[in-house]
C-alpha cells in the first residue's frame, strides 16, 4: 500500500521532475508531469494510453531492425501523463548499409543513421528501459497502444520487444484511422488539420500523433 501511496503521490505532484538515469551505459530522462485541469475520472490507470513510435531500417519486420524508440503515457483526455524514455539502438554499419534509398537519404538527414552507429545501447536494454517506464504510469493489458500506422510499430514490437507487447491491451487506437475516416467524412475539418513535420524522430513524431488526435477530438468527434 506505501508503494502505491508514494506511486500516486509523485503522479500528482504539481511540478515537473526530470529524473536522469544512467545504467549499463544507456543515458535517458523521465519526464513526470501534472496538470491541474485534467479530469480525475479520464486519469484512472485504466483509461490511460501508451503512445509508442519508432524509426527502423525498413518496413519488413522479418529482416528490418528497430533504429529508434520513444513513449509517453496519456489519460484518456489526451493530457501527458508522464513523457517516457527517448532511445536510440546501437545497429551495425552492415545493417544500415542495407537500408532501401529512402530511408538511407531520410535517416541520414536527421543524424540517426550515425546516432546508431554511435550508440551502445542493445535492443534488450532499451525493451526493459520502456517496459520499466509504461509498468510505472499502466497496469498490465489494461491500456491500448496509439500512435499513427501503429499496426506497424505493434508488428515490430512483437518480433523485438515481445515483452512489451505483451504488457499492453490487444486493442490499438490508430490516429491514421481517424484521418482516413475524417478525409473521407469531413473534408473541411481534415483540410484544417494541423501539419506534420514529418521529422521522422520517434518522440516528435509521438507528439505530433498526439496533438492530431487532439484535434480530431474537439472537432471531428464533437458532441
Amino acid at each position: 500500500m506505501y508503494s502505491v501511496f508514494v506511486k500516486r503521490l509523485i503522479q500528482n505532484l504539481n511540478e515537473i521532475m526530470f529524473i536522469k538515469t544512467k545504467q549499463n551505459g544507456l543515458q535517458t530522462v523521465r519526464h513526470f508531469s501534472s496538470n491541474s485541469n485534467v479530469n480525475p475520472k479520464l486519469d484512472l490507470e485504466v483509461n490511460r494510453i501508451i503512445w509508442i513510435d519508432m524509426e527502423m531500417t525498413g518496413l519488413e519486420v522479418d529482416k528490418d531492425k528497430i533504429m529508434e524508440i520513444a513513449c509517453l503515457v496519456t489519460d484518456a483526455d489526451l493530457n501527458v501523463v508522464a513523457e517516457g524514455p527517448d532511445i536510440i539502438i546501437h545497429q551495425p554499419k552492415t545493417i544500415l548499409d542495407n537500408m532501401n534509398s529512402w530511408c538511407k537519404k531520410q535517416h541520414k538527414k536527421t543524424g540517426l543513421t550515425q546516432a546508431c552507429l554511435d550508440s551502445t545501447v542493445g535492443l534488450e536494454d532499451a525493451e526493459n528501459e520502456i517496459l520499466k517506464f509504461i509498468k510505472e504510469h499502466t497496469s498490465e493489458k489494461m491500456s491500448p497502444l496509439a500512435g499513427n500506422s501503429v499496426y506497424m510499430d505493434r508488428l515490430f514490437l512483437l518480433k523485438y520487444m515481445p515483452r512489451i507487447n505483451d504488457y499492453l491491451h490487444y486493442r490499438i487506437i490508430d490516429v491514421s484511422t481517424v484521418k482516413e475516416l475524417c478525409r473521407r467524412w469531413n473534408p473541411k475539418i481534415f483540410d484544417n488539420a494541423p501539419k506534420k513535420n514529418f521529422t521522422h524522430r520517434a518522440l516528435s513524431d509521438i507528439k505530433e500523433s498526439v496533438e492530431e488526435l487532439k484535434f480530431y477530438k474537439s472537432t471531428f468527434f464533437k458532441s
